[in-house]
C-alpha cells in the first residue's frame, strides 16, 4: 500500500458518524490551533477524559488514514497536551477539510 495516497478508508456513512462522535468531541476541546508546513498542531487540556479521547482518535485514525503522521505530546499533569497531525503533500488540505478541528 502506498502511504502517500491521500484518502480515508472509511465509507461516507462511517466518516459522517466519526465526525459526529469522535471528532466532534475533540473539536470542542481544542484550545489553540497552530498551522504547520505540512499539517496542524492542536493544544488541549491535560484531563484524563481528553487523553482518553485523543488516544481513541489516534488508534482509529492510524487505521483509516494511514498516510497521516500523528504525534501526541504529554508532559506533567498541569501542562497542555499537543496533538500534531501532518503528512505528505495533500495531507494538510485533507486535515482541514475532513477532520476540521
Amino acid at each position: 500500500m502506498d502511504k502517500n495516497t491521500i484518502n480515508c478508508k472509511l465509507t461516507t456513512t462511517e466518516l459522517r458518524q466519526r465526525k459526529a462522535t469522535v471528532i466532534a468531541s475533540l473539536k470542542v476541546r481544542v484550545l489553540e490551533k497552530q498551522e504547520l508546513a505540512n499539517g496542524f498542531r492542536y493544544r488541549f487540556d491535560s484531563s484524563d477524559q481528553t487523553l482518553y479521547l485523543l488516544n481513541n482518535f489516534i488508534k482509529t485514525e492510524r487505521l483509516c488514514c494511514d498516510f497521516l503522521i500523528l504525534g501526541l505530546t504529554v508532559a506533567h499533569q498541569d501542562s497542555p497536551v499537543w496533538l500534531e497531525l501532518s503528512g505528505p503533500e495533500g495531507a494538510k488540505d485533507f486535515i482541514k477539510n475532513e477532520i476540521e478541528f
